[in-house]
C-alpha cells in the first residue's frame, strides 16, 4: 500500500474495486493529514483562509475518488471508505468538509447522471483537473422545506435559464462545477409539492460569470460559504441530471450518504475531544495530584467517550447497510444525531477539563469548539431527524 497515493487495485467480477481495506484508506489519510496539524489550522482560521495545500494534499493521494467509480478514473470503493477518510481528518485537527460534498454528490451523479455528465466532469474529478465541491440548495424563504424552494429553471431552445437566490452554498467560489436544485414545472398533484424539481450539474468555467454572483456569510468558524444570487444564468441542456422534475428524489438518493458522512467528521472530532481531555487531565496537576484522579473530571470524559462509541456503532451499521444498497434511512439520521450529540458533549467536556485554557487559542480547544457546534445546525437539525424517525421509523402520524 502505497502511503502517498490511494492506489486503485485490479477489479473484482462485481466492477468494484478489491483488496483495498478501511486500514488501508486510513493510512493514506494518514499520510496527508499528518502533515497539517493545529497550527495549520489555526493559522487559517485567524486569516479566514481557505486551505489550497491540504486539498492539493488530498486530492494527490486520490482520496477524493474514493467513491467515483472505476471506469471514470476512481477507486469504486464504498461509503465505509469515505467514512474513514473524513473521520481520520477531523481526529486529526482538520476538516472534511473540503471534500465530503464531492463525495455524497458521487452518488446523485452516479446513479442519475447522463454518460456524458459522467465523463466530463468525474474523469476531470478524478485527474484532479476540476473540483466539485459546492451544493446549491437551500434558500431564505424555503430552510428545510425544499418542496417550497422558488429559484426557477426555464427552457429555452437548448439552454436553461436559471434565476433565483440561494444561502448556504459553500466554497462556491472555490469550485469548478457544482448542482444546483430548481423548479422546472409546478407539481402536478398540489399535495406533493416536491414535484417538479428539477437537479442540474453546472460547470461553472463554461458560464458567463456576469450571469450569477456569491456573498460570502460570515459565520462564527472558518467555513467559506456563499448566498448565490443566479440572474438568468444560462447552461446547456445537457446541464440537467437525469429526468426534468424528479430531483427532490434524487436528492434523497443523496441525503443518506450525507448523513453518514456527517456523523463520520463528528465522530472525529469527538475522538479529537477526547485525546485532548484525557491528555490534559493526565498531565494537569492540581492540590498534589492529577486533576484526572478526580470523578468529576473523568467521569464527564466517559460518559462522552461511551456516548461517542455507541454512535460510532451505528455509524458503520449504516455505511454496511447503504454500500449493500439497503434501506438505511433510519440508521443514517439517528446516527448523525448521536454523533453531533455526543461531538457537542465531548466540546464541552473538553472546555471544562481545559478550565480557563480551554479559551486560550494556543490549545486549539476553541477553535474546535466553534467547528463542531455546526453539526448541531447542519445538514439537518435534531428536531427533523426525530420527526423523520417518528414518522417513518416508528409509524406515527406525520407532525408538521
Amino acid at each position: 500500500m502505497n502511503t502517498a497515493t490511494l492506489e486503485r487495485p485490479a477489479s473484482n467480477q462485481s466492477g468494484h474495486a478489491s483488496g483495498v481495506t478501511r486500514a488501508d484508506v486510513l493510512q493514506a489519510t494518514q499520510a496527508v493529514t499528518s502533515r497539517f496539524g493545529d497550527e495549520y489550522f489555526a493559522k487559517l482560521d485567524k486569516e479566514e483562509g481557505f486551505p489550497h495545500e491540504y486539498i492539493k494534499a488530498l486530492m494527490d493521494a486520490k482520496l477524493h475518488t474514493v467513491m467515483i467509480p472505476e471506469q471514470y478514473g476512481g477507486m469504486g470503493l464504498g461509503l465505509e471508505h469515505a467514512c474513514t477518510i473524513v473521520e481520520e481528518m477531523h481526529r486529526s485537527g482538520g476538516v472534511g468538509s473540503m471534500i465530503h460534498g464531492q463525495m455524497f454528490m458521487m452518488g446523485i451523479l452516479a446513479r442519475h447522471g447522463t454518460d456524458e455528465q459522467k465523463r466530463k466532469i468525474l474523469e476531470e474529478v478524478c485527474a484532479g483537473k476540476v473540483r466539485l465541491q459546492s451544493f446549491s440548495l437551500t434558500e431564505p424563504n424555503a430552510g428545510t422545506d425544499t418542496s417550497k424552494l422558488q429559484t426557477k429553471a426555464v427552457k429555452e431552445g437548448n439552454e436553461w435559464v436559471i434565476t433565483g437566490q440561494k444561502l448556504w452554498t459553500s466554497r462556491f467560489d472555490y469550485t469548478d462545477a457544482f448542482m444546483v436544485f430548481a423548479r422546472t414545472s409546478p407539481p402536478k398533484d398540489p399535495a406533493k409539492a416536491y414535484q417538479g424539481i428539477s437537479a442540474f450539474l453546472v460547470d461553472k468555467r463554461n458560464v458567463d460569470p456576469k450571469q450569477y454572483s456569491s456573498r460570502k456569510i460570515d459565520v462564527m468558524f472558518n467555513h467559506h460559504t456563499y448566498e448565490v444570487f443566479y440572474d438568468n444564468m444560462r447552461v446547456p441542456e445537457t446541464s440537467l441530471i437525469g429526468e426534468e422534475g424528479k430531483g427532490f428524489k434524487y436528492l434523497l438518493d443523496g441525503l443518506n450518504a450525507e448523513r453518514i458522512i456527517i456523523a463520520s467528521e463528528a465522530i472525529g472530532d469527538g475522538r479529537w475531544f477526547v485525546e485532548k481531555a484525557v491528555n490534559y487531565a493526565k498531565e494537569r496537576v492540581l492540590f498534589g495530584k492529577p486533576i484526572g484522579a478526580n470523578q468529576g473530571v473523568q467521569f464527564p470524559i466517559a460518559l462522552g467517550y461511551a456516548h461517542l462509541e455507541a454512535a460510532d456503532a451505528l455509524r458503520w451499521k449504516a455505511a454496511e447497510k447503504f454500500d449493500r444498497n439497503e434501506h438505511c434511512g433510519g440508521e443514517a439520521n439517528i446516527a448523525k444525531m448521536l454523533a453531533s450529540d455526543a461531538s457537542w458533549e465531548l466540546a464541552n467536556v473538553c472546555m471544562q477539563t481545559h478550565g480557563g485554557f480551554g479559551l486560550a487559542k494556543e490549545y486549539h480547544i476553541e477553535r474546535r469548539f466553534r467547528d463542531t457546534r455546526v453539526f448541531q445546525i447542519a445538514p439537518v437539525s435534531p428536531n427533523m431527524i426525530l420527526n423523520y424517525v417518528s414518522q417513518h421509523v416508528l409509524g406515527l402520524p406525520r407532525s408538521y
